[in-house]
């Protein structure tokens, strides 16, 4: 690539990473070309959450998407923390801290975040669906990616977007196993009302080994996650139906049991918590990876999506005006690094004490939450929310 023309990024996954970078990376006059196995966009049934770092970190590039949101998901100001039975452990006053740094928070069903990343990005046509990405070569002057169908596409540089099980990331990590969480997870959103699910309500339900989350998505939805401790060895013939999610969260508050029983069976989504070890390095000549890709991890924090939209955020930065292509790559990785190792750290460590399953350790657990100073959650999640990071 010369020093006057403009590189092209090809970008495998068109998921919330992939978009972002998309977006990103056209703001900085790189060109890009995304491809997506699925033969349509179509991002589940689950919802997130998406924090105010991930707003902020949009907005140095004059990307904001509040106002997207606002029309399609729900602000949460406060996070409650519940025991099983619906009695307060402690709440969280987000609002107070997203006033202050000037960036809401909001939980929102990934479709509708993908509809605003996609005005976002403004260009629907440089996705190609059905475009299976199987390996890829890196060279002096650019990559080639070679897909399922045997097409060949090349680029200047290539972001693996793809994902927990990204191909890019397989063949960059040779053996690179999962790390088991130790629990399961059954994710839905449906059409719900309650007298407890106010406008933005936002909850975490502890159990001994059991946790339940439940939130107001906006129009008329919510979205509920549940989990289950398991050993690590465990195997089961058949996933949990309904009728034994249910008898799982017998005696739970009501809202929560009311949640479950007015879901139909075949929307709820059933996973296995896992994380994959922290890579030091995550690309090689002209390609590098992003978001679940790169850095997976645990859902405690809540972090996810807007970790994989602050990556797109740095590497555009990174990229805005390179002509060394492969030492920008180096230069984002190197600034992401010390954030996300720390924080999939941090989610799986809350993870842990999440799913704590002991009578005395559990009921310790709720203890600390609730009579631990204010200042120290207030300090440990203005570190998560601002942006730029604090040093």
């Amino acid at each position: 690539m010369t020093q006057n023309s403009t590189p092209t990024a090809v970008i495998i996954g068109a998921g919330i990473g992939g978009l972002a970078a998309a977006a990103t990376l056209r703001r900085v006059g790189v060109e890009v070309r995304i491809f997506e196995r699925a033969p349509e966009l179509r991002p589940g049934t689950t919802a997130v959450s998406l924090m105010s770092n991930a707003i902020l970190a949009l907005r140095t590039l004059d990307i904001d998407i509040a106002s997207g949101l606002e029309k399609r998901g729900e602000v949460f100001d406060e996070l409650k923390f519940l025991t099983k039975r619906g009695r307060s452990i402690r709440a969280l006053p987000f609002g107070e801290l997203a006033e202050r740094l000037g960036a809401s928070n909001y939980a929102v069903h990934r479709a509708d975040l993908q509809r605003t990343l996609l005005d976002a990005l403004g260009d629907d046509r440089v996705i190609e669906l059905n475009a299976a990405a199987t390996g890829f070569v890196t060279g002096d002057d650019g990559v080639e990616v070679t897909f399922e169908d045997g097409r060949k596409v090349s680029g200047d540089i290539l972001i693996g977007a793809d994902g927990f099980n990204s191909a890019i990331r397989r063949q960059a990590a040779h053996a690179d196993d999962p790390r088991p969480g130790n629990y399961l997870c059954w994710l839905a959103t449906v059409p719900f009302s309650h007298p407890r699910l106010t406008k933005g309500y936002a909850a975490h339900y502890w159990g001994r080994g059991q946790r339940f989350g439940l939130a107001d998505i906006g129009h008329g939805r919510a979205y509920w996650w549940a989990t289950k401790n398991v050993p690590s060895w465990a195997t089961r013939r058949r996933p949990f139906d309904k009728e034994e999610i249910a008898g799982l969260f017998a005696g739970w508050a009501d809202e929560v049991r009311e949640a479950i029983r007015v879901t139909p069976e075949e929307t709820i989504v059933s996973i296995t918590a896992k994380d994959r070890p922290f890579r030091q390095r995550w690309g090689t000549g002209r390609m590098t990876l992003l978001g679940d890709a790169a850095h997976p991890m645990l859902v405690s924090l809540g972090q996810g999506a807007a970790l994989a939209i602050e990556d797109a955020v740095v590497l555009a930065e990174h990229l805005r005006g390179a002509t060394d292509l492969p030492s920008a790559l180096r230069g984002y990785e190197d600034q992401r690094r010390p954030r996300t190792e720390a924080l999939v750290a941090a989610a799986r460590s809350l993870s842990e004490t999440e799913q704590l399953e002991g009578p005395f350790s559990s009921r310790m657990r709720d203890l600390y939450f609730r009579f631990a100073p204010m200042s120290k959650f207030t300090s440990q999640n203005e570190a998560l929310l601002t942006w730029p990071p604090l040093g």
